[in-house]
């Protein structure tokens, strides 16, 4: 399976043995949507829901923490998915959260994992066919994960002001990165990590929700400034968004990647951090 799976190979797929369809969409508060509630309303035949909001590790000062294993374990779970089952997350958000999803699964060790291009919003505008209600499906028995990888804390982003031993993408819009305006979603200072670039998430799609040709991924991230040939650390405003620039990366064979956990809800609400602001 690949990483990235169009609606139509979906579609010949569902029913398949050990493939699990996850319905990943959670909204940004402003947006006044219920995720659970619009998946019962209407979502792909056989799909089930994967609630990212459970996935917050509240008992780290970080905030919107990564989640404990125990608790990625658990949700997992929950949706009935078991250790051998391939895995395809979809959602219907703006802030593309079933790349969140994707990474936590590549994060925790499991790799047979793909995002439908597009969402429930192309699989819709196909006229392809809907159910509506609670998931029919038996739990499955929980595993147990490592540690995460691929994740970095405040610690490491400071030191690698001074080492440079990574890029840094920031996945915020412009606006807020270079300070020209006042970042209303998380109500913090606006400005960057020092060191930074800015290659705002929602460029690498097309108008239908895919994701733009290989070709124009890369050339967005080196006309961002970020050299490929070494690591990147992904940021943004609070580990989602920059999870879609890590899976973009991956799309175009750049798997030595990073995310910033807690990004800049967490760099931005501490005073003692250093904050860049360019003009334009």
């Amino acid at each position: 399976m690949d990483s990235l799976v169009s609606t139509q190979w979906l579609a010949g797929q569902i029913g398949s043995p050990d493939l699990v369809v996850l319905d990943a969409s959670r909204h940004l508060p402003a947006a006044g949507r219920d995720g659970r509630a619009e998946f019962l309303d209407s979502h792909i035949p056989g799909a089930r829901f994967f609630d990212l909001g459970a996935l917050i590790d509240d008992t780290s000062p970080v905030p919107s923490a990564f989640p404990r294993p125990e608790q990625f374990a658990s949700v997992l779970a929950a949706a009935g998915v078991s250790p051998g089952d391939s895995i395809v997350f979809y959602e219907d958000s703006a802030v593309k959260t079933s790349a969140r999803a994707w990474f936590m699964c590549r994060a925790f060790g499991r790799e047979n994992v793909a995002i439908l291009d597009g969402g429930l919003a192309k699989w819709k505008a196909e006229g392809r066919p809907l159910e509506s209600g609670e998931a029919v499906f038996e739990t499955a028995e929980q595993s147990s994960y490592p540690q995460p990888t691929g994740i970095r804390f405040k610690t490491d982003m400071l030191a690698n002001i001074e080492s440079k031993s990574e890029e840094v993408v920031d996945a915020r819009d412009a606006g807020r990165f270079t300070g020209a305006f006042e970042d209303t979603v998380h109500n913090l200072p606006s400005g960057h990590i020092p060191g930074s670039c800015n290659l705002h998430f929602a460029t690498l799609f097309n108008e239908d929700g895919t994701y733009k040709p290989l070709p124009e991924i890369e050339r967005a991230f080196r006309n961002a400034g970020i050299d490929l040939s070494r690591p990147v650390t992904a940021t943004c405003g609070s580990g989602v968004t920059a999870s879609v620039l890590l899976f973009a990366l991956h799309l175009i064979g750049h798997d030595d990647w990073a995310l910033y956990d807690g990004s800049w809800s967490d760099w931005g609400s501490d005073p003692t951090t250093p904050k860049a602001r360019t003009t334009e």
